[in-house]
């Protein structure tokens, strides 16, 4: 096995304030429940959860207690390595491995309110060509401890820009 191994990073230079939820209000305001999980942007300064299938723009990396103009506020991370685990093909999540260098996208969300157990999940883009050359295009580049890209396994994605 190789000594040295890709890690998340904490600290992140692409670290950036923003509002987070659907909407304004206390049915939309966030908890500590949605830290860790994928986000996309959803309108002005706004974050919201990110669907299966869709890119990974960014993830939560903390909240504040407070809301601020009826929004939740707290940090995005994107541009780093981020853990996550292997949810298989985006045609059939679920099954299928993913390998070092697979284009990804979010997998199966977990619901708003719900923690998220372990990491948000991945799917190999059912298009690699697409998503290769989106500019929030993600990649494998640690198949983890497990070593097999298989479901249900830790993996390492980064950015590919």
């Amino acid at each position: 096995m190789a000594k040295f191994k890709m890690q998340e990073i904490v600290s992140d230079t692409r670290s950036r304030t923003a509002r987070f939820g659907a909407g304004t209000g206390a049915g939309n305001n966030w908890t500590d429940a949605e830290t860790g999980k994928f986000v996309k942007l959803a309108g002005e300064s706004r974050y919201d959860l990110a669907a299966a299938g869709d890119e990974i723009q960014g993830w939560v990396a903390a909240l504040q207690f407070a809301t601020f103009d009826g929004y939740t506020l707290g940090t995005v991370n994107s541009g780093t390595y981020k853990r996550a685990t292997a949810d298989g093909l985006q045609a059939s999540a679920g099954t299928g491995t993913l390998a070092v260098g697979d284009y990804v996208l979010v997998g199966t969300a977990v619901a708003k309110g719900t923690v998220l157990a372990g990491e948000p999940k991945v799917v190999k883009a059912t298009d690699q060509t697409i998503a290769k050359n989106s500019p929030f295009a993600h990649r494998v580049v640690d198949l983890g401890t497990a070593g097999t890209g298989a479901v249900g396994t830790v993996i390492l994605i980064e950015p590919a820009r």
